[in-house]
């Protein structure tokens, strides 16, 4: 793992939420984007080398809004830059690590990217993203 590539905050309106860390952090968004495929729409903040991912819903009962129903509104998870998501998928599972999936999916951003069962990680939803070429 090469650095942390950005912390994902869940959230319930994605556009509140966007105001108050604009003030909270005294910058603007930089993008938004939504991923189909998790039913989910996302907003980076750039904070030195580290950004902040926020995330909502696109749809009811979607992962963001049953991780709120659980946990609450708060850090999601932890992403990391890899340069070979396939290769550390493999070195961590073979530590015995659990991956969500088998072969990393399109993500936000422009990445590629994989999960780890909290369970495996002390409870941290961890997620491994490698830039698209």
């Amino acid at each position: 793992m090469i650095k942390l590539e950005h912390i994902g905050i869940a959230v319930k309106d994605l556009q509140q939420s966007i105001h108050l860390f604009e003030g909270l952090f005294n910058s603007p968004c930089y993008k938004t984007e939504t991923v189909e495929s998790e039913q989910v729409i996302t907003a980076f903040f750039r904070q030195g080398d580290t950004k902040i991912e926020l995330l909502a819903n696109t749809a009811a009962g979607g992962v963001i809004e049953k991780f709120i129903e659980k946990k609450g509104e708060g850090v999601h998870h932890l992403a990391f830059a890899v340069t070979d998501i396939k290769a550390e998928m493999i070195r961590l599972k073979d530590m015995g690590f659990i991956l969500l999936q088998d072969e990393p999916k399109k993500g936000a951003d422009n990445k590629w990217v994989c999960f780890l069962h909290p369970r495996s990680t002390n409870g941290v939803l961890i997620e491994l993203c490698e830039d698209i070429d």
